[in-house]
């Protein structure tokens, strides 16, 4: 399963931090509704685990807030290995936008 890792820098608190990713996976959820399924996510302070299905094939992963940076690494699926690079950047682009 190819791997997906990056990290944001921000200047938030952690704690604003996770809360901006947080309610980001809410709107997600409501957003995506017709495309993810089963999203399910966990936090443990500053670490928060997730994992669901997009369009039938799974993708999981972890976020981890630190005092200057949000890490996330995840798995996804084979099909979506031509993609990687543009979910990337994507991601990068809104967490970037998102931490601010």
């Amino acid at each position: 399963m190819p791997k997906l890792g990056l990290a944001v820098s921000h200047s938030l608190t952690q704690e604003e931090a996770v809360k901006r990713i947080r309610d980001l996976l809410n709107e997600v959820k409501t957003q995506f509704a017709g495309k993810i399924s089963d999203l399910h996510e966990e936090w443990d302070e500053n670490t928060g685990t997730f994992d669901f299905s997009a369009m039938g094939f799974p993708v999981s992963g972890t976020l981890t807030v630190q005092a200057s940076q949000v890490e996330i690494s995840g798995n996804l699926p084979f099909a979506a290995m031509l993609f990687k690079g543009k979910i990337e950047a994507a991601i990068k682009d809104r967490a970037t936008t998102l931490l601010v």
